[in-house]
């Protein structure tokens, strides 16, 4: 059986959130599972949940959470289906008030089995027996994915505020200090200062997925997690836009299929896009089936 709820009892360091201890009716309780689904990205996107709208209903009865949720369409990949559903269960069950999490995936060609499946604490390979392979390869892939897209806005930043390319693939774990809303970027003894966002997002992607973990890991590495040398810089830059090629075009699809079924306005009626049309790279896909699909490898024609 996959899946675990954290008992209440247990030590305070499972970061566990506090909340009265009967928050039904209470919109604080909600404002807190809210706040907890916040964390479940759509693995695909690399986006929130709840950014996403995805989130129909969180209903509260006393220490049990019950949360409805809707994907862009009836047909989104059971695997990434699964991994919200089963993310979703375990941020709500990660508030130390909730004994119990039930998680209901509506109009999904699936949603009867996840649904039962998740909530049984059944594996994936339980629910699906005949599935080729499981989620845990599928969730690597796809936090990878994320991790270079991130790692490109990153070095962007950098670039943009005039480090070199030798001072930014010389750059380790310990050399950046994230404060507040800068990033500070010891270079040669010399602070950088440039926006947080961004700085952080990889920093937290990167150590996430176990790529760095020490003070002195180098903090930039290929897409096969080597060592970047310098003057190859532009050419894993040019890959690594693929990853977020990648995401803006099916972020893009996903928000035209949202609206689709949830009329031009969206599901909270606001009209607002989780597409961002100020980057170009999530405006939309190009047509570019080349670029759309490929791998993120390096060639030695590159």
């Amino acid at each position: 059986m996959s899946g675990s709820s954290a008992d209440p009892a247990s030590d305070a360091g499972d970061d566990r959130t506090s909340e009265p201890a009967d928050p039904a009716g209470d919109p604080q309780g909600t404002a807190a599972v809210r706040e907890r689904l916040d964390r479940v990205e759509d693995p695909e996107l690399a986006r929130s949940i709840v950014e996403l709208d995805y989130i129909d209903a969180i209903e509260i009865d006393g220490d049990r959470v019950e949360v409805r949720f809707t994907l862009p369409t009836a047909w989104c990949s059971p695997a990434f289906a699964w991994m919200m559903a089963t993310d979703a269960r375990d941020e709500t069950e990660a508030l130390d008030w909730v004994r119990e999490a039930r998680i209901e995936l509506c109009d999904h060609m699936h949603g009867a089995e996840i649904t039962t499946g998740v909530n049984a604490r059944d594996t994936f390979g339980e629910t699906f027996p005949d599935a080729d392979g499981g989620v845990a390869e599928v969730r690597a892939a796809i936090a990878d994915k994320a991790r270079v897209s991130r790692q490109r806005e990153a070095i962007n930043a950098l670039l943009d505020a005039g480090v070199d390319p030798e001072q930014v693939v010389a750059l380790e774990r310990a050399d950046v200090d994230v404060a507040g809303d800068e990033a500070h970027v010891d270079v040669g003894g010399l602070s950088v200062v440039v926006d947080a966002d961004p700085i952080a997002d990889y920093i937290d992607r990167v150590e996430t997925s176990g790529h760095v973990t020490e003070p002195d890991d180098t903090l930039f590495l290929t897409p096969e997690a080597d060592p970047i040398p310098a003057d190859r810089l532009d050419v894993v830059q040019k890959r690594s836009r693929l990853a977020s090629v990648n995401m803006g075009g099916q972020g893009a699809v996903c928000d035209a299929l949202h609206r689709a079924r949830h009329g031009p306005d969206g599901p909270d009626g606001s009209g607002a896009s989780y597409v961002d049309s100020s980057d170009p790279d999530e405006r939309a896909y190009d047509g570019d089936v080349d670029e759309f699909t490929s791998t993120w490898t390096l060639g030695t024609d590159d």
